[in-house]
């Protein structure tokens, strides 16, 4: 199966200090992908390298066999790969149908002059753009806030548009910056339904960074996990939550394959004998 993503020993360092080391990651397309490890163990900078925002100091990192390394940030979505963050970073002031709309213009080729003269060009384009936002947010269950200030919705609806705003830019890869992050259970369930509908839906390859274990074992297919920026260990929930490094880097006991404590083992007791008459 051919690779979309390709980390080739990858490195970044800040001075002295080693980020990330070594990585060596790979996703198809399709594949939704976790990616877990302690606070600190350099999963936001393996996002941050991801999207232009840091240059490798070492390594390689090919995107749909082009070459990543090198390029701004807008490039990189231009590109087709997309993220949210961890600090939801929406536009508060604009309402949910702004947010969105700013993320499409991407994808427009108006020019400076159209701008100034309101061409017809331009405005067809702005239609496009109305219509692929309100797409997403109906996508995202958001069709009525649309004109609601971002500021004003709730953390959970917050969380859904950062989403609908990166599905905007017509991503191919879709990064998750601990997208679970302040939400109730009722929520989070509600999160794991909608990331499995929108790889589906728009035929993404998704990589996730999240805490939340009973999420990250509920949905994804793979997972690697980071310590001291390098892998230690990558495979199925199922081989990563018994994997003794992990647990004791990360997970501190055995979990179940959908991210619960695994039940302690039942202590065998020998029936008594009886005692033999005196």
């Amino acid at each position: 199966m051919s690779s979309l993503l390709t980390l080739e020993n990858v490195s970044k360092r800040f001075g002295g200090l080693v980020a990330v080391g070594d990585l060596n990651i790979k996703l198809a397309a399709g594949e939704l992908v976790g990616l877990i490890g302690p606070n600190g163990a350099g999963k936001t900078t393996a996002f941050n390298l991801l999207t232009g925002v840091y240059t490798p100091t070492e390594g390689r990192i090919l995107f749909d066999d082009k070459l990543v390394n090198g390029h701004k940030p807008y490039r990189v979505t231009a590109m087709g790969v997309a993220r949210t963050f961890q600090n939801i970073r929406l536009f508060r002031g604009l309402t949910a149908l702004e947010n969105v709309k700013v993320a499409g213009h991407l994808q427009t080729t108006s020019g400076l002059m159209a701008s100034v003269f309101r061409s017809r060009g331009l405005l067809k384009n702005d239609l496009r753009l109305d219509g692929i936002a309100r797409e997403m947010l109906a996508k995202m269950d958001l069709t009525e806030v649309a004109d609601v200030t971002a500021g004003s919705l709730p953390y959970g609806l917050q969380r859904r548009l950062e989403i609908a705003r990166a599905l905007a830019t017509q991503p191919k890869l879709l990064l998750l910056d601990e997208p679970a992050a302040g939400m109730n259970p009722h929520e989070k369930s509600s999160l794991m339904d909608l990331i499995r509908k929108i790889r589906d839906d728009f035929d993404l390859t998704i990589l996730l960074i999240e805490h939340d274990m009973k999420l990250v074992m509920g949905i994804c297919e793979r997972i690697y996990v980071l310590d001291y920026g390098r892998i230690i260990a990558e495979g199925t929930p199922e081989t990563i939550c018994r994997n003794p490094k992990v647990i004791a880097a990360y997970l501190g006991e055995e979990l179940t394959p959908d991210g619960h404590e695994a039940p302690e083992p039942t202590e065998v007791v020998e029936p008594r004998k009886p005692t033999d008459p005196q």
